[in-house]
This record gives C-alpha cells, sequence and structure tokens, in this order.
C-alpha cells in the first residue's frame, strides 16, 4: 500500500500561518513525522493559491525535499503553481489532480506528459461526482485515452473514485468500492488506484473516525486499491496500511467477529443505517 501523507495542508493552521509567513520549520517538522510514519509521498496542498502560487509552490517543494528524501504529490488546482513546482522537484512527482473536466483534464495531463509525472484523476467533471460505478467508470477511460493523447503511460495514473463522507452518502460507499474494481480492468497492465481515505468519516465523532477509516480502507484494498492519502500520524491506521495485503484475509475474518467493525462492515454494505452513535 503506497502511504501519500496528507498532513501539510494550507488548511492547517498551522500549517497554512507557515505557508504564508515562509517559515519552513513547522513545515519540515510535518514532513519528517511523516516519513517517520511510513509515507511513501507526501502531498503539498496550496489549494488555488491565486495570489503567489508559483513562488509558493516551488518554496515549498524546493523545502520538503531539502529534508526528506520522497517524491511530492503536488496539490493544487493553479496549473502556473503545478509547473512551477514540478520544474524544481527532484524526482517523479505525483500531479494532484486532473479529472474529467475538459479544462482540468487536458491542462494537467499535458502537465504530467511534459514532465514525466505520475498523476491522480478523478472521476468527476465540472457536472460533479457521479451517482455510480459505472458513470465513474465512464470519466475514467475518458481520463485514460486523452492521457494517451498526452504521452502519459497508463503506468502513470492514478484513478480516484472519489469517496463520500459515509454520514452523509451512505449508499457511496459500495459505488466507490465498486468502482475500483472496474478501474482495475480498464487497461493491461492495470491502472494504479488511490482514494483520500479520512473522507470516508468526515463528519463523524472523533471515536467512530478510526474504525471507519480501517474497516474501509480494508474493504479497498480488498477491491484492488494501490494507494492512500492519508494521516501517517495514525499509527494504528499506518500499521493498518503498512500490513496490507498481505495481512487482508486475517483482517477481514477479524471483522466479522469483533462488533464494532462488524457494525461498520454492515454500514459500508448498506445491511445497517448509519447513526453517529452505532458503536454504542
Amino acid at each position: 500500500m503506497i502511504i501519500v501523507g496528507e498532513k501539510i495542508n494550507v488548511i492547517s493552521k498551522e500549517i497554512g500561518a507557515a505557508m504564508k509567513a515562509r517559515d519552513p520549520k513547522p513545515i519540515v517538522e510535518m514532513a519528517l513525522a511523516q516519513a517517520d510514519g511510513g509515507a511513501n509521498y507526501l502531498d503539498i496542498n496550496i489549494g488555488p493559491a491565486s495570489k503567489d502560487g508559483p513562488q509558493l509552490m516551488a518554496w515549498l517543494v524546493e523545502t520538503v525535499q531539502s529534508a526528506v528524501d520522497l517524491p511530492l504529490s503536488l496539490d493544487t488546482t493553479n496549473a502556473a503553481a503545478m509547473e512551477a513546482g514540478l520544474k524544481v522537484h527532484k524526482g517523479q512527482a505525483l500531479i494532484n489532480s486532473a479529472s474529467g473536466a475538459p479544462d482540468r483534464m487536458h491542462t494537467m495531463l499535458a502537465l504530467a506528459g511534459k514532465y514525466n509525472a505520475n498523476v491522480i484523476g478523478l472521476t468527476m467533471t465540472e457536472k460533479g461526482i457521479p451517482r455510480d460505478a459505472n458513470e465513474r467508470m465512464v470519466i475514467a477511460y475518458d481520463i485514460m485515452m486523452a492521457a494517451a493523447e498526452h504521452g502519459v503511460p497508463v503506468e502513470n495514473i492514478f484513478l480516484d473514485p472519489l469517496i463520500l463522507p459515509v454520514s452523509v452518502a451512505q449508499n457511496q460507499a459500495m459505488e466507490a468500492i465498486e468502482a475500483i474494481r472496474m478501474f482495475k480492468q480498464l487497461s493491461d497492465p492495470p491502472l494504479k488506484t488511490i482514494v483520500g481515505l479520512s473522507n470516508i468519516s468526515n463528519g463523524t465523532p472523533s471515536e467512530t473516525k478510526p474504525v471507519l477509516d480501517r474497516v474501509y480502507m480494508i474493504m479497498l484494498v480488498e477491491a484492488g486499491l494501490d494507494a492512500a492519502i492519508m494521516d501517517p500520524l495514525d499509527e494504528e491506521l499506518a500499521a493498518v496500511a503498512r500490513s496490507l495485503p498481505q495481512a487482508l484475509s486475517d483482517s477481514l475474518d477479524q471483522l466479522q467477529s469483533e462488533t464494532n467493525l462488524a457494525r461498520a462492515v454492515k454500514i459500508f454494505q448498506n445491511d445497517m443505517l448509519y447513526a453517529h452513535s452505532f458503536m454504542d
């Protein structure tokens, strides 16, 4: 399992302030902590960064890679900022992200081809997130075809089915899992798959998040998941990620015997209605 550390994010109060002030200390400390937690990539999320995006992204890439020997996931909708980061990145970067919306798709895939970068393809369009796995599959095919136009090989593509919070879109949990299975049938060799794992438990009580995240990760990996954007500082979750897929069958057996985990499985399979109190 490829772990993409999610903690260098402009929405974080401390990290966001450090980005604005160009203070490397909190950013380097977070990068080192995530590397120690087993991250294989570090996500550098600057958001739209409409004012000084290129300068900020280039500074962040150089700052982080001076401290850790890891490739980075460059996370912004600002194409100029994305290219500025790619120009100074050491090794093969991960572009986070292209999508099925034509402008964004072709802009980001062109950069992936130009800089030989890996790229995440979000299976959504300008109309929003699809209703089911079949609609996600159509967008995934469009992304794969557009990638070929821009010289991006299939082995450089990570497809993201887009995870929605179980607390507000419970039926979408299994649609995303089914989409992972379908994506694996698109090409030979199969395209890689990735999710933003913490989205599944977004908005749920703090005590339920670890259970939901752990169970859903196991179900996703069973369907063919290759990578997750997640918190590597969560030691229990990171341990599960590092043990997969070797311990997958044992983990699935355990889910059936542990009450809270078994309830989470039923929720994701739509056999039980989600409630914040499901662990009580």
